[in-house]
Order: C-alpha cells, then structure tokens, then sequence
C-alpha cells in the first residue's frame, strides 16, 4: 500500500511524541523532585496527561485523513455504478 507524505509525518510524530512523554516525564520528576516525592509525582503525572492528549489529537488526525480517503473512494464506486445504471438505461431507452 502507497503511503502518502502526510501518513510517513503522522507516523513519525506518533513515535516522537512517545520518546517526549518517556523523556519528558523523567526530566519533569527529576525537575520536581527538590520539592518531595509527593509534589514531583504529581507534576509527572500532569505532564503525562497533557503530552498523551496530545498525542490522541494526533492519533484522531490520522483516523480523520483515513476516514476521509474511505469516504473518497466510496464516492468514486458510487459514482462509477451511477454511470453505469444511466448507461444502461439510456441502451434500454434507445432500444
């Protein structure tokens, strides 16, 4: 299957938005941690929330441009077989 530029960036970005979250959310702990435990957990935990929200936009922007590309090749069949019924029924008229 042909995978268009677009497909490559969204893969690309998926799998560096998860290397940010792993690294992000060490730096965040270590970051925090001067301020106990409790608060660096909690702020990790923050950080993780947001970075895996961003990382659903782009999960629903893939399943967007796959949804929308179905929906192209399913008005293209329709299409297709619409041209085909008046085919057929303008040979039946002219017969």
């Amino acid at each position: 299957m042909k995978r268009s530029t677009f497909d490559a960036l969204l893969s690309f970005l998926g799998g560096v938005s998860w290397a940010f979250v792993i690294v992000g959310a060490w730096v965040t702990f270590q970051s925090f941690v001067f301020l106990g435990i409790v608060p660096a957990v909690m702020f990790t935990f923050l950080f993780i929330f947001l970075a895996i929200f961003l990382l659903l936009v782009l999960e629903t922007m893939s399943m967007a441009r796959d949804r929308n590309d179905l929906i192209a090749k399913q008005n293209e069949m329709l299409e297709e077989i619409r041209e085909s019924f008046k085919n057929s029924s303008e040979n039946a008229s002219q017969e």
